[in-house]
């Protein structure tokens, strides 16, 4: 069992009750257990145009699946919960992203692991240090620094 973080997000279409049945669908996934989930949490959209405010989280879970498997997972999650992928950084029902995959480093055209923008994000980084408050990247960086490094964004416990 592999033990990966995901970045849940929303903020069309009921965002908080998006991702409670997002949570509902991975624990769904097989050979895969959603082991618990961060509060949720409300953030100033990144992006272009004028977006309502997101809904965030981050969720651990244990997975026997390879990395592209549960990508596929996370994606057909998301287009069952109304995702459409158009503009870039734009609204959407739905975001999965892995954020790590055990201490993996990947590589490939459709997924780079440690996510590669999870350090800018303090939406990302303060629900994952709610759950791990000693987790060290695969780079060895550790979350707390991360944090104290992270530009700061409007978000709001929830």
């Amino acid at each position: 069992m592999t033990r990966c973080f995901i970045g849940l997000g929303s903020n069309l279409t009921d965002p908080q009750q998006q991702l409670r049945s997002a949570l509902d669908a991975i624990a769904a996934l097989p050979q895969t257990t959603l082991l618990r989930c961060s509060s949720f949490y409300l953030s100033a959209p990144v992006g272009p145009g004028n977006q309502p405010d997101y809904i965030n989280a981050v969720a651990e879970l244990e997975t026997r699946l390879e990395p592209l498997e549960l990508l596929d997972g996370l994606q057909a999650i998301e287009s069952a919960q109304g995702r459409e992928r158009g503009i870039r950084w734009g609204a959407r029902t739905l975001d999965l992203d892995i954020l790590l995959f055990g201490q993996q480093h990947i590589d490939e055209p459709r997924l780079q692991v440690p996510h590669p923008r999870m350090v800018e994000r303090n939406f990302v980084l303060l629900p994952l240090a709610e759950l791990e408050p000693e987790l060290q990247l695969p780079s060895g960086a550790s979350i707390q620094t991360l944090l104290l490094q992270c530009p700061h964004n409007r978000l709001e416990k929830l």
